[in-house]
């Protein structure tokens, strides 16, 4: 319904598809009194690992998390350096501090707003032990060029699959080329357990590491000391985290994942209304996915340049969430924020794409709870706002 023309109830943006199987489900969880790491944790990293056609998948309570421990585990020591995009959530350079690395910037290819390889070998030294690439708003990174650096300058490989669980590049799942593929489920995620993330390990003794690093460094977790097949003392022998996943998160999990192909089929069809319909507006549309890839269709990201549209971004933003459509911005620059300028020295006019993307890019809707009169909403309003 609309009203004054616009919409009368407020599109929320990313809003989650949950169905009644993951109802019943978590409402079987806690009439079984079994809350924490159990028997659905287990199925939903079977199931993943099996969707992923990998051996060794470990879940944990954040995408953040499992970048964390990615990074522990690939052995970064304080002072390491570990190359990543500016065009990504704080997490990604979060989690490479807090393993006591040091963050180095490389700036994305203008066109797929990836990292752009020829940017992360001008950034390698002496120090460089890790690269750590985004597969931004779903599509794939050039893997091809950057297993090939890592392999030449014997890096660690950790990709960040927060967008892109459903991604392929020439055949082949992200998450399974580096040495870790680390993936969300974070409320609006492709597939969603409220918060949640998933490690993809290469090597069986790395996925074992994070699991117990993951649960306070103990040898046993919870299900395996109280289960029915007799009581078991747990020894520790890391300094851990509490990053474990519970089985109400995984119960959600466990069903999402049954409908991944037909929720991305849905966000397709939504990209390609959009791509048809934004076709002669003033503004950037996403660059086509390259051949032989598989985008995830995570985030639809439209440019606002006020040079051509004649409203900035920030305003963009304001007039459609005024009209009851919510947007996003991913992302501004690392390096527009405070925290990275004082304590790293990032200046924006370093990263001069991922500074100019950063201040022009505005998310809008894409999720398979989209009906088509959402989607039609979300054209109208774009077309008014611009057209104001």
């Amino acid at each position: 319904m609309h009203t004054n023309g616009k919409r009368e109830k407020f599109l929320i943006f990313g809003s989650p598809l949950i169905e009644q199987a993951e109802i019943d489900e978590v409402v079987s969880v806690m009439q079984s009194g079994w809350l924490g790491t159990g028997p659905r944790v287990a199925q939903f990293e079977h199931d993943f690992a099996a969707y992923k056609g990998v051996s060794n998948a470990v879940a944990l309570n954040s995408c953040t998390a499992a970048l964390h421990l990615s990074i522990l585990a690939a052995g970064i020591k304080p002072g390491d350096e570990v190359i990543t995009t500016p065009m990504t959530f704080c997490a990604t350079a979060n989690a490479i501090l807090h393993a006591g690395g040091i963050p180095v910037l490389a700036d994305i290819d203008p066109d797929t707003l990836n990292i752009d390889p020829e940017q992360v070998e001008r950034k390698i030294t002496a120090r460089t032990r890790a690269i750590l690439p985004v597969h931004f708003a779903g599509r794939p990174c050039d893997m091809d060029r950057l297993c090939d650096i890592a392999r030449h300058h014997n890096l660690k490989l950790i990709e960040d699959c927060a967008h892109a669980i459903e991604t392929e590049y020439k055949g082949r799942k992200c998450g399974t080329f580096g040495d870790f593929g680390c993936f969300s489920f974070y409320v609006t995620k492709n597939i969603v357990t409220g918060e949640g993330g998933m490690v993809l390990a290469q090597k069986e003794e790395d996925a074992a590491r994070i699991k117990i690093l993951g649960l306070h460094g103990m040898t046993k977790d919870a299900w395996k000391r109280f289960g029915d097949s007799g009581y078991k003392h747990y020894q520790v022998v890391e300094c851990g985290f509490k990053y474990n996943m519970m089985d109400m998160q995984a119960a959600i999990g466990i069903h999402q994942l049954q409908r991944i192909d037909a929720y991305w089929q849905r966000r397709r069809e939504i990209w390609q209304r959009y791509n048809a319909a934004f076709e002669s507006l003033p503004i950037g549309l996403p660059t086509d996915p390259e051949a032989d890839t598989r985008h995830a269709f995570h985030l639809y990201t439209i440019l606002v340049d006020k040079a051509k549209t004649g409203i900035d971004r920030d305003a963009f933003l304001s007039a459609m969430t005024a009209r009851n459509i919510g947007v996003g911005v991913h992302y501004l620059s690392l390096t527009e924020h405070p925290f990275y300028q004082h304590t790293l020295g990032w200046k924006p006019e370093e990263f001069p794409q991922a500074t100019r993307v950063g201040r022009e890019t505005v998310s809008l809707p894409l999720s398979a709870k989209l009906t088509d009169d959402d989607v039609e909403d979300v054209i109208r309003e774009t077309r008014r706002v611009l057209y104001r």
